[in-house]
């Protein structure tokens, strides 16, 4: 029942924000060029609760959590429902939605994704800006024979770092999979920008692919269809250092490197405790890069007990860095943009059959992750929202009637034509997107039932 009420609740509080943003989104900059809003709904279908504001605003939570609207006042509404006029001020019925300029009501039906893309680069910033940067790389494990190679001149050797694919930097664990899956359907080359350890140089390896990733088996592993294994490594940059521990007391600082312990060089932040532990209450050299200068400090290895009761060495330090409000707050903004790109691109893939639809997760799928990660803890719930705001702000813009691009879209038809589309044909637009729509809905349903069967 406690699992019930968790999944229940964290749904709607999920739903609630992503859609309250939104539609503020729209309603403060219809505020803001003096466009009457009747109502701002939190749901959909029966009001169960409302209240006016003193601009005659209707706030209202109704009965269905899928969605919520605003809704302004139009020249159409009024031709068709006189009575209307009646609540109005002379003010509110001179300005009506339709009765601005183009670029403002542009402007108030982008505001709503806006509105969706601010709330992930809040998101986002705040995660970073309160948890560790992994500093991690992306290191060959093995490579299969079959890998075919553009040139016999270029090869991938393990413990190679991946660095680029196809030009863009990969800075996360997540990265390599999310550009991959933008290749689906690809044939030609997917080049790998490497990083060897005993060459100064970067070096660029281009494997030939055939119909890249084409099954939704595939997909979910896309370095296996590319026939490269990888493991992620921590680079050795010390985050923080234990107060009164041995690296603290030889005056080791958060953001050295470090290169060597003893006659042991380092790589990665494995080595390290591999080096470590082996040599509890002994004394040891440990080289550090500061500032790009090299210096050595005599570390005296304090100890502690594994699990077995055996002693092991430890010298009181984590890995991963902090980062800057700045630098959460630049990271944040790229994320949001780099995500918005890749939905782009995979919901093109869905269309023309390069990516699998079973993806596509309806309000089920929805209520099932956000219970999962509220149960996981407050940052991968945070997280959710941020990938869904996202979603939900891209979404909004393809140009879909009744979805936020497509009025967009026909602002633009209405701007090259120098008048509106009739009313009928508007409506038989209109009718087809609510379709398109509701097919699309029931569509992610079938798929969260599916997956339970």
């Amino acid at each position: 029942m406690t699992t019930t009420i968790i999944y229940i609740g964290s749904f709607i509080a999920l739903l609630g924000v992503l859609v309250t943003i939104h539609e503020y989104g729209h309603f403060i900059f219809a505020r803001i060029f003096k466009v009457h809003v009747q109502r701002f709904s939190i749901g959909m279908g029966p009001v169960i609760y409302k209240r006016l504001d003193k601009h005659g605003t209707e706030f209202a939570i109704s009965a269905l959590p899928l969605g919520g609207y605003v809704s302004m006042i139009t020249n159409k509404l009024i031709e068709h429902e006189p009575e209307v006029k009646e609540h109005l001020t002379e003010e509110q019925i001179k300005n009506t939605f339709d009765s601005k300029p183009k670029w403002q009501r542009a402007l108030i039906m982008f505001a709503g994704p806006l509105a969706n893309f601010l709330l992930s680069i809040f998101i986002f910033s705040l995660i970073f800006l309160n948890t560790p940067d992994p500093q991690t790389t992306a290191v060959i494990k093995g490579v299969e024979s079959s890998v075919n190679m553009n040139s016999s001149n270029e090869f991938i050797l393990p413990g190679d770092q991946i660095v680029a694919i196809n030009s863009t930097i990969i800075s996360d664990s997540k990265d390599i999979n999310l550009e991959l899956l933008s290749y689906a359907g690809y044939t030609g080359t997917i080049n790998l920008t490497l990083k060897r350890s005993d060459i100064v140089d970067f070096i660029n390896v281009g494997i030939l692919v055939d119909d890249f990733l084409p099954t939704a088996e595939s997909q979910a592993n896309p370095l296996n269809d590319l026939g490269v294994e990888v493991e992620y490594k921590m680079k050795p940059i010390i985050g923080s250092i234990i107060k009164n521990g041995p690296a603290d007391k030889s005056n080791l600082k958060a953001n050295d490197v470090i290169a060597k312990i003893g006659n042991t060089k380092i790589g990665y932040a494995s080595d390290i405790r591999n080096a470590i532990s082996s040599v509890p209450n002994q004394n040891v050299l440990i080289d550090v890069y500061r500032d790009g200068d090299l210096l050595q400090f005599p570390v005296r290895v304090g100890s502690s007990e594994d699990i077995d009761g055996n002693q092991i060495g430890i010298i009181g330090v984590s890995f991963g860095t902090s980062r800057s409000f700045f630098q959460s707050l630049s990271k944040g903004v790229y994320e949001t943009y780099n995500l918005s790109v890749k939905t782009l691109q995979f919901i093109g893939k869905m269309i023309t059959g390069n990516m699998g639809t079973e993806n596509l997760s309806g309000p089920i799928g929805i209520a099932q992750m956000a219970g999962n990660t509220a149960q996981a803890g407050f940052l991968p719930f945070m997280y959710l929202m941020a990938l869904l705001s996202i979603s939900l702000g891209v979404l909004n813009l393809l140009p879909i009637p009744v979805l936020d691009g497509g009025q967009l879209t026909l602002l633009g038809i209405e701007a090259l034509r120098g008048k509106p589309l009739t009313e009928k044909t508007e409506n038989f637009i209109y009718t087809g997107g609510a379709l398109m729509v509701g097919a699309l809905m029931i569509f992610a349903i079938f798929n969260d039932v599916a997956r339970f069967l």
